[in-house]
């Protein structure tokens, strides 16, 4: 059985249980009926780093829910010197909720430790929770259950890397990332993802490997972001030569399973990290995956207020 979610944080996905995360994609699938209202409520989205997804799916699923929805900016939130003690203590007067998308993931932990309203985080460099539920609900409804699955990641071991490690771990997905070196997965994520599985009993399994065909060969996902993430824009040259032979073509998916799904979080960088022959292809879902941020972070939002 699932946990009271009221008042819950969502840092990252090891927070929730498998149970937990199999509620919260029931809830994403209610029709709007079911929808409850929180009419009067009013909640903080905090943007210290550009958005397109992130800040429309928050925005609209407030609004879907009562929800009144503040955009902030850096200069809004964090500035002119006050602590972030001072800053929530402020904040959690006037809101409900508090969503946060910044850089470090010391930052939202600290918000969240001062904050005595709910905290999403919205993506930091470390994790991105709510792109992972979109991404457990996308795989959900195009492959009808979960278990069993293998996810193959190819690229950056990045925020998203470690997500999908989680994401594996309580669903019980096997999750294999092929990566240059150098650019592996942290190794804390990849040991949290397998106590994870092994506390739940989930099955999962994990690899980091170098070979993107033998890290596709048979998976039933495919997934790969992008390979200079936001801030990262200075190394862009050295990563393109650095990830040479990692870009998802036709010939790479050609490994998967025949009725494997492609995903990309997006913004894609078509002709680095993949080709438009896969991404515009029957077998790619990115734009199902956007449309699943709207229903997942309305899902949890929902749940925790």
């Amino acid at each position: 059985m699932h946990t009271n979610f009221k008042g819950r944080d969502l840092l990252t996905l090891a927070e929730l249980t498998p149970e937990d995360l199999t509620h919260v994609l029931d809830v994403a699938e209610a029709p709007a009926a079911r929808w409850p209202s929180f009419a009067g409520s009013s909640a903080a989205l905090i943007f210290m780093k550009p958005s397109l997804r992130t800040r429309v799916s928050f925005e609209v699923g407030c609004v879907q829910l009562g929800v009144h929805p503040i955009v902030m900016g850096p200069y809004d939130a964090f500035s002119r010197h006050e602590t972030v003690h001072d800053t929530i203590k402020v904040l959690e007067r006037y809101v409900d909720l508090i969503v946060l998308r910044t850089f470090a993931h010391s930052h939202v932990e600290e918000v969240a430790e001062h904050a005595s309203v709910p905290v999403i985080n919205a993506l930091t460099d470390d994790f991105h929770p709510c792109q992972g539920l979109a991404d457990l609900l996308t795989i959900r409804q195009h492959k009808g259950a979960l278990q069993g699955l293998r996810l193959a990641y190819v690229g950056d071991g990045n925020n998203m890397a470690h997500t999908y490690l989680l994401a594996g771990a309580l669903a019980g997905m096997d999750v294999v990332v092929a990566t240059p070196e150098g650019y592996e997965p942290a190794r804390h994520a990849v040991a949290q993802a397998s106590d994870l599985a092994a506390r739940y009993v989930t099955g999962s399994r994990f690899e980091v490997m170098r070979d993107p065909a033998a890290a596709v060969a048979g998976a039933d996902v495919v997934v790969t972001d992008t390979w200079a993430s936001m801030g990262q824009e200075e190394e862009h040259d050295r990563r393109l030569r650095d990830f040479a032979g990692y870009q998802v073509d036709a010939a790479v998916m050609g490994k998967a399973d025949p009725a494997a799904i492609f995903m990309h979080c997006l913004p894609a960088h078509r002709g680095e990290e993949v080709s438009d022959e896969v991404i515009d292809s029957a077998r790619s879902v990115v734009f199902d995956e956007a449309e699943n941020r709207l229903h997942a972070q309305r899902a949890w939002m929902s749940l925790v207020l």
